[in-house]
């Protein structure tokens, strides 16, 4: 069930990443609130696929931009098409997260891992968070409001369980987290209270969102080893993560500010 907030009716929300599993929910649920929607992927293929998938009565509020935030350029210009299309930004989500050009690469043992997918990894989980934060929040900071939400990730805020991995699968890929993608999503929440001690006196909060693992293809292995570290006994519903993103988007949240909102079942809390 969707919480209402009719203060986010026509609030602008530039989401990036909104093709993907958490962003495709995360576009659903804005829509039944009666936000303006502009969603930013990488992939064009996906975005044509989102587009299609809208009722018809949200087509007229939710817009794409096909664009790669990992470019440092590029933030600024889909900031300014936004600019063009609606005349000012309410809420950012940073959503977008990369796997690299190369699953294969990506699940790499750490003493093996290529430079380029390194940085492949922290381009767009990190250094395209905050580009596209900077480019947004000096419009917010010009109007004196808006909101900022990044999406981290559990392996921010603690290790990877290695026993996790053994016989486990992903879409068929042999399941690891390297390191890039744990230092990426703990940088991301350094920025996160970073941002939001620097120009929350100015009227922007910048807030984060701390998934536990959601069930997304992998096989009933890792779905089995993962529940069994949970208090909850089970992997999230990508709803419940995107609701949480929906309270810190929403005006229900407004004296939480620099704060990490976990939503892990209590996996961090043995």
């Amino acid at each position: 069930m969707t919480a209402a907030y009719s203060d986010l009716t026509d609030k602008v929300v530039v989401l990036t990443g909104g093709a993907g599993l958490l962003g495709s929910c995360l576009v659903s649920l804005l829509t039944v609130q009666h936000s303006t929607v502009v969603v930013v992927d990488v992939n064009q293929s996906a975005l044509d696929q989102l587009s299609k998938s809208l009722p018809q009565s949200a087509r007229d509020t939710v817009s794409m931009i096909c664009a790669d935030i990992s470019t440092p350029t590029v933030p600024m210009e889909v900031i300014k098409t936004c600019l063009d299309r609606h005349g000012h930004i309410d809420v950012l989500i940073n959503n977008a997260a990369s796997k690299s050009d190369n699953v294969t690469d990506f699940f790499t043992s750490d003493e093996d891992f290529a430079a380029e997918t390194w940085r492949a990894v922290l381009a767009t989980n990190l250094d395209g968070a905050f580009f596209m934060s900077q480019a947004a929040g000096r419009e917010m900071l010009g109007q004196g409001h808006g909101n900022i939400v990044n999406i981290a990730s559990i392996y921010g805020i603690v290790g990877p369980d290695q026993r996790l991995y053994d016989g486990s699968e992903y879409l068929g890929h042999q399941i690891s987290t390297p390191a890039a993608y744990s230092a990426s999503k703990a940088g991301l929440l350094g920025l996160t209270r970073h941002l939001a001690t620097v120009w929350g006196p100015r009227g922007v909060r910048v807030n984060a969102v701390t998934p536990g693992g959601i069930e997304s293809g992998q096989n009933d292995r890792f779905q089995k080893s993962y529940g069994a570290k949970v208090p909850l006994g089970r992997m999230a519903a990508v709803s419940e993560i995107a609701n949480a993103v929906l309270f810190l988007v929403s005006e229900q949240s407004l004296y939480l500010n620099g704060h990490n909102l976990v939503v892990d079942g209590g996996f961090s809390a043995w």
